[in-house]
């Protein structure tokens, strides 16, 4: 069975909660997502602002308050947000990933035993939850010879490690502060985690990696999921999984998998503008990235390593925003903050710049979604909402 590319971007689109705003929980969403990307501390709540129906940011950080869902590193070595259950199984999913890291890393850690170090850290962070600085002087008392920034890497590839709230909290500021995954869960031990070496409960946890990712993802190749979650070798668990599976083909001939029951809509069904921040999941977990960005605008979402938030048209890439704020009064310079959250007044500008020519009709269904976007992501006494360039 073959699939266009704008199929395949439907299909994924509907996967992704983005053809119509889903009317389920926060924690629920970032479950069927597998985690939102969370580089930066604002991202996953305008990731659920435009994927959820009726969302408020405050309902997320109460999620994080109740440790019901944490921030920590997992796929590609980023920061996600994931429910706390996923946290849980996920971390030690990549940990392959995590230890083949550490190994760019070998010189600075000569002489060094990993595992005294890794129990160290984890006693020095359990005591009460330290700054990645803090950890860094605390084992060059052990390793004075050491290179630190190697020490400091060494323990957040070694322990799974998460950023403690107040941070990440929607409108109030903190000071990354990490602990550990079973300390901040009040977990005792780890018998109730998985085993990232035994090889039956690992094949077990993978395939049912997989099949969660194609309902998020899929239709999806073995390269797709490679890239999004950081691993090599998956080959063998879509082969496990193949007599399960729905196999399709791209315009390329690429081998693509899918489940069975997936929602693949129509190629002409409606895909409303959607405002999605920086570094979302959707334009990061494909090596195939064609559905959603097309070939001609390849790299017009990133500029350097820093990345621009972008706006869905039609279904694919169709523009960048940007969101400046500045307290005070009208007039004074606003302070670019992309995808920041709420201050408190002052105004709020959200720019729009589209990459080609626009009907009048849907430069006014943009507008439309972009003041949604300002009334519920901005508490400015003045917003506005303007069509021009943001990017150089």
């Amino acid at each position: 069975m073959d699939a266009t590319t704008r199929a395949l971007g439907r299909a994924t689109l509907a996967r992704q909660l983005l053809l119509e705003r889903a009317e389920t929980s926060p924690e629920d969403a970032v479950a069927h997502l597998l985690g939102l990307q969370a580089q930066n501390v604002k991202p996953p709540y305008f990731q659920l602002w435009s994927r959820l129906r009726g969302f408020e940011p405050e309902s997320l950080s109460a999620l994080m308050e109740s440790r019901r869902v944490v921030r920590m590193v997992t796929m590609r070595s980023t920061i996600h947000t994931h429910t706390a259950e996923d946290a849980l199984t996920l971390r030690p999913l990549v940990q392959p990933a995590r230890d083949r890291e550490l190994t760019n890393f070998r010189k600075g850690l000569d002489g060094v035993d990993l595992d005294r170090l890794t129990e160290l850290s984890r006693a020095f962070v359990e005591a009460e939850p330290r700054t990645m600085q803090e950890i860094r002087t605390e084992l060059l008392t052990h390793w004075p010879d050491a290179d630190p920034p190697a020490l400091s890497v060494a323990a957040r590839c070694r322990l799974p490690l998460v950023q403690v709230t107040p941070r990440g909290l929607w409108g109030r500021p903190g000071q990354v502060r990490l602990t550990t995954l079973r300390s901040w869960l009040g977990r005792d031990d780890d018998s109730a985690l998985p085993d990232p070496v035994d090889p039956a409960a690992r094949a077990a946890l993978l395939d049912r990696t997989v099949l969660r990712y194609l309902g998020a993802f899929g239709p999806a190749s073995v390269q797709d999921m490679q890239t999004w979650a950081g691993l090599t070798r998956l080959r063998e668990a879509f082969e496990r999984l193949r007599p399960r599976l729905v196999v399709l083909r791209d315009e390329r001939g690429t081998e693509l998998f899918d489940l069975p029951d997936a929602p693949r809509p129509d190629p002409d069904v409606p895909a409303p503008p959607r405002f999605l921040p920086e570094f979302d999941n959707l334009l990061l977990s494909h090596a195939d990235r064609t559905r959603i960005v097309p070939a001609d605008l390849k790299g017009r979402s990133f500029q350097g390593n820093q990345a621009y938030c972008t706006l869905l048209v039609d279904g694919v890439l169709g523009g960048l925003w940007r969101l400046d704020t500045a307290k005070g009064p009208a007039g004074k310079p606003a302070e670019p903050a992309p995808a920041d959250g709420r201050g408190t007044g002052g105004t709020a500008t959200l720019t729009v710049e589209l990459f080609g020519r626009a009907s009048k009709a849907l430069k006014e269904e943009i507008a439309a979604e972009g003041e949604r976007l300002l009334a519920v992501m901005t508490p400015a006494a003045a917003r506005s909402l303007r069509f021009g360039p943001i990017s150089g």
